[in-house]
């Protein structure tokens, strides 16, 4: 089954003139009983915020949560000690086991951050919690699939407390990027920026899930270019 998750279908909610959201799965004031994650994959919101604002200090538990900066900096802080400033190709990466305090504001006080804030549920909870940031490595952008995140940190990647992996592709105009589908698994590909022309014509925001899908599955960029996300889940 391939289920199609439309840019323009996602749920919107501006704040006070500051942010600008758009709601892969329910959040907030968006709710929609049939969107309301997929597998272990809870959020994934494309948040634009205006130069010097941001989010205050608040709380959570028990979830992983992951911002990946497309444009912009992000500055990040949390009660844990963790912090730091996160540029374009950057991800950031905090556990947030038995309770955790943080804020997110715009790195910049004039010019707005675009960033992606992915939800994880984690396998276990009351864990310790932590915080990380992989920054942008040499080959991120090759066009090649590189992972993100993984149970292990493996490759260079942050560890998540879930059976789960983000990988992703910076992909040239033109250039492919192959894989191979685990039916035994579920697989969630989301456009970041730029399109691709197969094997469905996929604008940035679109996104596409595959359950019980197996076999190879190759993706074609368009004439702008395009960063994917796929996230490699389990079925149950």
């Amino acid at each position: 089954m391939i289920v199609e998750r439309p840019s323009a279908a996602r749920g919107h909610a501006r704040h006070g003139g500051w942010l600008d959201s758009r709601h892969t799965f329910s959040f907030g004031q968006y709710y929609d009983p049939q969107w309301m994650g997929f597998g272990p994959l809870r959020v994934i919101n494309e948040d634009r915020v205006a130069g010097g604002a941001g989010f205050p200090p608040h709380g959570h538990a028990n979830m992983e949560i992951v911002s990946l900066v497309l444009e912009g900096a992000l500055a990040h802080r949390d009660s844990t000690g963790g912090g730091g400033t996160v540029g374009p190709g950057e991800l950031q990466h905090m556990s947030a086991g038995s309770g955790v305090q943080h804020s997110e504001y715009n790195g910049s006080a004039t010019e707005p951050v675009h960033f992606l804030q992915i939800w994880i549920q984690p396998d276990r909870v009351n864990t310790k919690p932590t915080y990380a940031q992989r920054p942008p490595r040499e080959g991120d952008d090759g066009g090649a699939w590189v992972v993100l995140l993984s149970p292990d940190g493996a490759d260079g990647s942050l560890a998540i407390r879930q059976d789960a992996r983000l990988l992703q592709a910076r992909l040239p105009a033109g250039a492919r990027a192959d894989t191979v589908l685990d039916p035994t698994r579920r697989y969630w590909l989301q456009v970041a920026m730029g399109a691709i022309s197969a094997p469905l014509a996929l604008a940035a925001g679109d996104a596409l899930g595959f359950v019980d899908e197996g076999g190879a599955l190759e993706l074609t960029a368009g004439t702008e270019g395009a960063w994917l996300l796929l996230f490699d889940l389990p079925r149950d």
